[in-house]
């Protein structure tokens, strides 16, 4: 019988879409690897936008929770995700719009709630790794904050046997926190690369996402993950996701072949925020120091 420790990676996002960005290819190279993947979604994403040419937006509107649903769990299945949970908020919106007082937001949900929900899936689940945003929630978006504040919160709680009794499932404690990331570097490479691509699209994009307020400074990531050899699958992801990615969009465009070589959209960047084992201080590996 093998000694190796169970591993499994459990990734905390905030809508369907959000899944693909930021641990895409990582859910797959793993998955790949023989790690359990598991993905918990806060949201089925009703406040989202409607960009498939298919759809009547205004006959799509009421739906959208459903429609959105299915396009998660074909993406789940794009990236070899062996499991999708999802805790049954509702989206919250954009920061400052009036669905951020709807009373079945994510936002507004119970902190103590909704940590709860998501400490049984980790008890059932046991990850060895926990994966969510930074306290800003990348940019700002509530539920991507609140995934933060709740993600952070449960791994301190799951393994508190006081905290949400379950009778039927052991306290479990992961072992690594992680939050993604987007080098500053990165994200001037990926502003001029999209310049270069999708002008027009990247004028409109370049006050919401300004590297210097949105990226990690070098220094502070941790973690990157080779995903290169998973390209194929993230886009497939990408492509599921009808209603919220434009097929214009400059994350599905071609390559120019030198981009390709150099390996742009290769690698997914990480903040390793709590570590129950020692792990070198730079890594490639989520689960360095546990196996």
């Amino acid at each position: 019988m093998s000694d190796r420790p169970r591993l499994c990676l459990m990734a905390v996002h905030a809508h369907p879409d959000d899944e693909v960005f930021g641990t895409g290819g990582t859910f797959v190279r793993y998955a790949s690897e023989g790690v359990a993947t598991v993905l918990v979604c806060a949201t089925r994403g009703e406040e989202g936008e409607i960009h498939d040419p298919d759809l009547d937006p205004v006959e799509a509107a009421p739906r959208l929770a459903e429609i959105r649903t299915q396009e998660l769990l074909r993406s789940a299945q794009a990236l070899h995700i062996g499991a999708v949970e999802i805790l049954g908020y509702r989206d919250s919106g954009m920061a400052g719009t009036p669905a951020n007082e709807h009373p079945e937001c994510f936002h507004k949900a119970d902190l103590n709630e909704a940590t709860a929900r998501l400490v049984r899936l980790i008890r059932r689940y046991r990850p060895t790794v926990l994966i969510t945003y930074n306290a800003f929630g990348f940019y700002g978006h509530p539920d991507h904050i609140k995934a933060h504040q709740v993600t952070h919160a449960a791994f301190g709680l799951a393994s508190d046997p006081s905290f949400a009794p379950t009778p039927n499932l052991r306290p479990w404690q992961p072992l690594k926190l992680y939050e993604t990331a987007v080098s500053r570097e990165g994200m001037r490479r990926w502003r001029e690369v999209e310049r270069t691509l999708n002008p027009d699209a990247a004028r409109d994009e370049d006050d919401r996402f300004d590297p210097e307020k949105l990226g990690t400074p070098d220094a502070e990531i941790t973690t990157r993950i080779d995903v290169r050899a998973y390209q194929d699958a993230r886009r497939n992801a990408m492509l599921c996701h009808r209603t919220q990615i434009p097929r214009d969009s400059f994350f599905l465009k071609p390559l120019p072949e030198e981009l390709a070589a150099e390996g742009f959209w290769g690698f997914e960047e990480f903040v390793r925020v709590r570590s129950l084992v020692a792990a070198p201080e730079k890594e490639n590996d989520l689960f360095a120091g546990i196996r």
